[in-house]
């Protein structure tokens, strides 16, 4: 007699206990609901957690390690681009973060003699009210009428500050998932010291809040989780900060962006419904010194200037009609809409953006592997110079302190020293093995002569560097020996191209994308194409200085996401939650000081 038995059942990609995005449920069980677990924190020791440069011996402090939240049963699944990969990859930018001090602390050791309003506000401290406390500013505020435009003193009752309207806890939006706040959240923002140091985070689809001066500094004060979307990227107003009130904004893998006060628990939506752009939002920062207007860069390339406190376009039948367009009401209507500005940047995704310590000038990175250097003008931006990668997507940006200098990292595996005043590219920066994530000046390293940064990357390590330009020499004829990815951009030699990465070069005048005939910046009526002359060439390697680092580490077994300096330590994290403190040596340390972070 023959005996039928039904055929094996497939196995599940993933493993018996991974995560089945469409159901949040674990493989191979019944269908119960994933149990997300808490952050933790440790305190590893030995010398593996330690390492030395020319000042003394950097120690681990703290791991703190962020707990993902799992995918929303709603979720779709993002495709992996690996090709070993055997579960879909969520769209996340890694863990971010933004340190936060609500009171007055010792400004970092500044020698820009630049005259820097903005910058004082930012590091400036604030009362209760948000009024700066700076003496000749007693209450008054300061904003920013216009982009470029500086600073203007603004009575502070003529200044009511507008919170977000929407119950973040109590809504019943499609975009909020749920809000985890602390149990006694109220007590301990009201039992907490004023000298202190806030971080948030942001985590595939979490949004954090921690309060790093706790003895409990692991568990959160509240985070937040969304639906189908992944906060990328989210900045923290300085201008307003306050004991009572704290403006957040963050953007999403959606194109959605949320304006979110933490102290109440209240949010406000922009871009609802890709009414102004449905590409993603990759970075988005406050503009310096204001209290309304933030910019978002969007992977489409273009630069959108929001302001808080208005709302998004009018849909088609809230226009005003024909008759009512030239009535005041009609034309107060449609000032309350944003944008309040569109600048076409590029057509690849722009990475990072920053300002520079005077907020007179913009550095822009993207995807087509450009830096872009803009000035702020009172309505608008102007161009000034673009410089290019060696190949590849150029990934992050920061301005040296005094502003003299910026650095990029990117997929070229380097780390680039721009000079701004001078136009020129002053050294490559030799070190990592693979894409370099994020670079950062460390201001209490730097004096007028030396600088002092660092860099982390998808290599997992640390690097540190020391740059003076007396140091610098120009280098001779490099032989066969150097290194493979900069030898891929040698003319003749096609290792490392790709067709959306090809470029045209000359023996003669150097190297240029393939893409460099298109303008850099248009304006946003289409015309405004970029001169040839601001678009400087790839300088040829024998021409180029090289600067090895002083250190160099592994510090984290998951490719690493951000670098942040502070006054008695160093702040890494990486793509998997992960944000470990390095102590700066104990002899350079006043540990009764609070930190200040440095952001660009």
């Amino acid at each position: 007699m023959m005996m039928s038995f039904p055929p094996p059942t497939a196995p599940r990609l993933g493993g018996p206990n991974s995560i089945d995005w469409r159901t949040g449920t674990v493989a191979g069980t019944l269908a119960q609901p994933v149990i997300e677990t808490h952050n933790t924190i440790a305190h590893p020791t030995g010398p593996e957690y330690q390492f030395s440069v020319g000042e003394g011996t950097y120690t681990l402090r703290e791991d703190i390690m962020l707990a993902t939240p799992p995918p929303h049963p709603h979720e779709i699944p993002q495709a992996n681009p690996n090709p070993l990969a055997t579960a879909p990859a969520p769209p996340t930018t890694g863990t971010k973060i933004t340190p936060v001090i609500i009171s007055r602390v010792p400004a970092p050791p500044s020698f820009n003699h630049i005259p820097n309003p903005s910058a004082e506000s930012l590091r400036g401290s604030a009362d209760g009210d948000g009024n700066s406390d700076n003496g000749s500013l007693s209450g008054r505020k300061r904003v920013v009428s216009t982009f470029g435009g500086g600073c203007v003193d603004a009575p502070a009752e003529k200044m009511k500050q507008k919170k977000p309207k929407n119950s973040i806890g109590k809504t019943g939006s499609s975009f909020v998932s749920r809000i985890v706040s602390h149990q006694n959240l109220n007590q301990r923002l009201q039992e907490r010291k004023t000298d202190g140091l806030y971080v948030f985070a942001n985590i595939n689809r979490a949004l954090l809040w921690l309060d790093m001066s706790s003895p409990n500094k692991q568990e959160q004060l509240s985070k937040i989780q969304f639906m189908k979307a992944h906060p990328l990227c989210h900045d923290v107003n300085f201008v307003t900060r306050s004991t009572t009130h704290l403006d957040v904004v963050a953007g999403f893998s959606s194109g959605d962006i949320i304006w979110f006060d933490p102290m109440t628990n209240k949010y406000s939506r922009i871009n609802k419904k890709h009414s102004i752009n449905s590409s993603p939002v990759l970075e988005i920062k406050w503009l310096p010194g204001s209290e309304n207007l933030f910019l978002a860069a969007h992977a489409d390339g273009t630069i959108i200037v929001y302001d808080k406190e208005k709302e998004d376009p009018l849909s088609d039948d809230q226009k005003p009609s024909e008759k009512e367009k030239d009535s005041k009401k009609a034309a107060q209507k449609l000032q309350r809409q944003n944008p309040v500005a569109r600048w076409p940047i590029c057509r690849q995704p722009i990475n990072q953006v920053s300002f520079s310590p005077d907020s007179q000038h913009l550095a822009v990175v993207s995807e087509d592997g450009c830096l872009r250097i803009f000035k702020l003008l009172r309505d608008s931006i102007e161009l000034l110079d673009t410089y290019n990668s060696y190949y590849g997507a150029l990934l992050c940006v920061c301005w040296s302190p005094d502003g003299r200098y910026i650095l990029t990292g990117g997929q070229d595996d380097l780390v680039t020293i721009w000079s701004f005043a001078e136009k020129r590219i002053v050294a490559r920066c030799q070190g990592h093995h693979s894409w370099v994530t994020s670079v950062a000046f460390d201001p209490w390293r730097c004096d007028e002569r030396t600088y002092r940064f660092g860099s982390v990357g998808e290599d997992c390590r640390l690097l540190l560097w020391d740059f003076s330009v007396g140091m610098l020499h120009r280098p001779k004829a490099i032989g066969h020996n150097s290194r493979g990815s900069i030898s891929s951009a040698v003319p003749g030699n096609n290792v490392g191209s790709s067709a959306n990465r090809a470029r045209t070069t000359t023996l003669d005048s150097g190297r240029f994308r393939s893409d460099s005939s298109l303008p850099a910046f248009v304006a946003a009526d289409g015309e405004g194409a970029v001169p040839p002359s601001n678009n400087h060439p790839v300088e040829s390697r024998a021409r180029t200085a090289v600067l090895p680092p002083i250190m160099s580490k592994m510090v984290d077994p998951e490719p690493l996401s951000q670098i942040v300096f502070m006054e008695d330590s160093i702040v890494i994290t990486c793509k998997d939650g992960h944000i470990r403190t390095w102590d700066r040596p104990s002899n350079n340390i006043n540990a009764s000081q609070i930190t200040l972070p440095v952001t660009n």
